[in-house]
């Protein structure tokens, strides 16, 4: 009696460690490149998350191909929107023929972004048309889409490899823009797998020709989690010029709101 209680046990449990068996032999369906690629760029822009806003002093240096440079000074301020993309606001201090130049953009997550410049000598706002984005952002290497949050909605992402970067190891992604007026056909970056900072990032115009490459020689971390770059290269391969872009003296959690960021106070940003 007790033999046939225990019998139909037995052979439930034989059968069932049979299916595990089974079931760890099947292989395990791996992530396509572009859902790996997609997944390394929401957990980047996840880590990000909740900086608030924050201001910087930038220095930005022109260099023409003949090794000739110029300097100017200028102030960035920053606001998150975990809603839609984030507002940012330039203005240029020095030297004098820039001074009191403003940028203000207004980035979304699907819509092409607004972005609007003040120029003081003739007193009025005007407005950056979209199919104008690819142009250079007061005679600089970046770009005025370069200038802008880069929302992860308005790419499509695919992941190539890994490999050393300094004394990291990077991920290389691919990510191409959606908008058609886009200057570039596709981006190439490097992102390190301890912290998602971003080091090296290689741009390829309309013609899928190499048109510049960003480099990221160090990052700072601000408020126990956010990363920073201490300074940008960009450098353009067509022309032979190059500009770098030297950060300093972040403060985050400024006194900064909505009403910082709109066209009237682009007006009487100093």
């Amino acid at each position: 009696m007790i033999f046939l209680i225990q019998r139909p046990a037995a052979i439930l449990s034989a059968l069932a460690l049979s299916a595990a068996i089974a079931f760890s032999a099947l292989p395990v369906l791996a992530e396509t490149p572009e859902e790996k690629g997609l997944r390394i760029a929401h957990e980047g822009e996840g880590r990000d998350k909740g900086f608030g806003n924050y201001a910087a002093d930038q220095t930005m240096i022109l260099r023409n191909k003949r090794g000739q440079e110029s300097e100017r000074n200028l102030k960035i301020s920053v606001l998150e929107n975990e809603v839609d993309g984030d507002k940012s606001l330039i203005v240029f201090n020095r030297p004098r023929d820039v001074k009191g130049t403003a940028m203000l953009t207004h980035s979304h997550k699907v819509e092409d972004d607004d972005q609007w410049l003040f120029l003081p000598a003739l007193k009025r706002v005007k407005r950056i048309s979209s199919s104008n984005k690819a142009g250079s952002f007061m005679g600089s290497e970046f770009a005025y889409e370069d200038m802008t949050s880069q929302e992860i909605e308005k790419y499509t992402y695919r992941w190539l490899r890994d490999e050393p970067c300094g004394e990291y190891t990077c991920w290389v992604s691919e990510r191409s823009p959606i908008d058609k007026k886009s200057g570039y056909t596709r981006q190439v970056s490097w992102v390190d797998q301890e912290e998602y900072r971003v080091w090296k990032v290689e741009y390829y115009d309309r013609k899928n020709s190499h048109l510049k490459t960003l480099t990221v020689p160090s990052h700072q971390q601000y408020l126990g989690k956010h990363w920073r770059a201490d300074e940008m290269l960009m450098v353009n391969h067509l022309t032979g010029k190059s500009t770098r872009l030297i950060w300093q003296n972040y403060v985050f959690g400024a006194d900064l709101d909505d009403s910082d960021f709109t066209k009237v106070s682009l007006k009487r940003a100093r």
